[in-house]
């Protein structure tokens, strides 16, 4: 091979090496006519995904429910798996958020009176003022609002083993306490979205 075509073969090489962000070798060495260098293979970053063991520990309840998200149901799920990591608490608890906010509001921060409220509960899990959760500005923040969530669940001895409607129903006290099952399978795949992300 003459010294013009190892030359660009091997530019070419650590030129792709670099632009896929692997670091190959002595780069400088690869410029030398009389060494032939390849480019070492991009090492895959295993990404480490919830256990669906832990997220769905009682397997998938019958009849599932799920709505499409926009921009901003979404950023609520993600302000609930991350104030569910700043609260100490694991997978299942923001799957048992998650679902609890999805039959509540569809992940939706309902902050004023209206038809979409009942009585006066506010924000992503309707929380009310008058039953002590905070003011409407508190129960209005989804962080504050997660937080309360899980402060109550942390309370329920044993909710880690319930069915996650037991578990949900126990913090809310809600006139339809087998509601909040339909929503574990969407739950559980926006947990494994987003609690790495």
């Amino acid at each position: 091979m003459n010294s013009m075509l190892l030359r660009k073969t091997v530019l070419g090489v650590a030129g792709l090496a670099f632009a896929g962000g692997v670091v190959a070798g002595p780069v400088a060495g690869a410029l030398d006519e009389s060494t032939t260098s390849t480019a070492a293979a991009p090492v895959a970053v295993a990404e480490s995904k919830p256990d669906t063991g832990k997220l769905l520990p009682h397997g998938t309840p019958a009849g599932q429910s799920s709505v499409p998200l926009n921009a901003e149901q979404t950023a609520n799920a993600k302000a609930i798996v991350e104030a569910t990591k700043k609260a100490g608490m694991d997978e299942r608890a923001a799957v048992v958020a998650i679902a609890t906010s999805l039959q509540e509001s569809k992940l939706e921060n309902l902050g004023h009176l209206g038809d979409r409220n009942d009585h006066d509960s506010q924000g992503l899990f309707q929380q009310r003022p008058s039953s002590g959760w905070g003011t409407v500005e508190q129960i209005t923040d989804p962080e504050y609002s997660t937080t309360a969530f899980l402060k109550g669940l942390k309370q329920v001895d044993g909710w880690q083993d319930m069915p996650l409607t037991q578990a949900a129903q126990k913090v809310q006290v809600s006139a339809f306490p087998d509601h909040y099952a339909q929503w574990e399978k969407q739950a559980a795949d926006l947990v494994a979205a987003h609690w790495n992300s």
